[in-house]
């Protein structure tokens, strides 16, 4: 089964999501972690970029003399909420096995090195396999309810992630944070973007409601919309 899929962002009014950035500084930047605890997801997913954030650890050693099936991996299954970190080819070396107290399931490719695997493994940090050299995102989410039993998934960015998920249509609602700020200049990251590769593919959005609206307060709003995917175009 596919789990409730919910993209939470926070960004400025022309749709950036660098706080740093904002001008007047400091525009409800405080909401997000608020909003997220009150949404309840069983786990949050974020991209590679924004989990090499999260990092504190160096890149695991390029050999390792042990070999590992290419099977999902579980250090934990009885964790309240996940932080899943998409990382497909094994880029990023942890150094803690949660994040916030929510331990990290890391979503890689069959590609990886087993050595990555040993360091996974190593620090107590449980993987799931999701497509040859490429994430099937619609699988993802198929394993993280069938293993860990996610009803409900946050999508919580970087843009190239939320895009990506929005245009497997995966996605079935959005709640955006939007605070009284601009960021106006070139080169900030966006609430939805794409690689090179994707950039001309484009979501099956049918329609999309405007469910609530919630005033939270020194001009920050809370927008929530309800998504409907055109199953023919995905």
């Amino acid at each position: 089964m596919k789990p409730y899929v919910i993209c939470l962002m926070h960004s400025s009014l022309d749709g950036r999501t660098h706080p740093s950035r904002w001008r007047p500084k400091g525009a409800g930047t405080d909401w997000f972690e608020k909003i997220h605890d009150q949404l309840g997801g069983d786990a949050w997913v974020i991209g590679r970029v924004t989990g090499s954030e999260f990092a504190k650890g160096r890149p695991y050693p390029e050999t390792s003399g042990e070999k590992f099936p290419r099977e999902n991996w579980f250090a934990r299954r009885d964790a309240k909420t996940y932080g899943v970190v998409l990382d497909a080819h094994g880029k990023i070396g942890w150094g803690r096995a949660d994040i916030g107290g929510d331990p990290i399931v890391v979503v890689l490719t069959e590609s990886v090195p087993d050595s990555h695997l040993a360091g996974l493994r190593g620090e107590g940090i449980s993987y799931i396999f999701a497509g040859k050299t490429e994430i099937d995102l619609a699988l993802t989410v198929e394993i993280l309810n069938r293993e860990l039993g996610v009803k409900r998934l946050l999508v919580e960015g970087g843009g190239v992630a939320n895009g990506a998920f929005l245009r497997a249509g995966l996605i079935d609602e959005f709640n955006l944070i939007l605070s009284p700020a601009i960021d106006g200049a070139r080169g900030a990251p966006f609430v939805f973007d794409s690689t090179e590769q994707d950039h001309d593919k484009r979501a099956p959005l049918a329609a999309m409601t405007l469910e609530s609206m919630r005033d939270l307060g020194g001009g920050v709003l809370l927008l929530r919309y309800l998504i409907q995917n055109d199953s023919a175009r995905q």
